[in-house]
């Protein structure tokens, strides 16, 4: 059976806004963006670029780290619930010091 490629991608980019409005330190962002490319090399590449104008377009202390990551999406259709990005890391931290030293510092602004 031959496998078709599939050309999507999730890119996670890292963003610096500068000093938060509360002056509690400094305000990152990460943001995902779904690019279609040839490889992963392209879609970082896109993905950095749109990030580049994202920076731009939001003007100040916007800045766009120079960090990316991207994951293969390995679908023939995008549909809810399709995984858009994963990313897996390895740790001695027990499930509950895992969430709140990476995502459950109180610090996040979402929604």
């Amino acid at each position: 059976m031959k496998m078709e490629y599939e050309p999507w991608y999730g890119v996670r980019c890292i963003f610096s806004h500068g000093v938060a409005d509360d002056g509690a330190g400094t305000l990152f962002e990460e943001r995902i963006v779904l690019v279609k490319a040839d490889s992963f090399d392209e879609a970082i590449a896109k993905a950095e670029a749109e990030a580049e104008n994202y920076a731009a377009d939001l003007g100040g202390e916007t800045e766009y780290l120079g960090e990316a990551d991207a994951y293969h999406l390995a679908l023939s259709e995008i549909e809810e619930g399709s995984e858009i990005f994963s990313l897996m890391r390895t740790s001695e931290l027990g499930p509950k010091d895992y969430v709140s030293r990476f995502f459950q510092t109180g610090a996040e602004r979402s929604r």
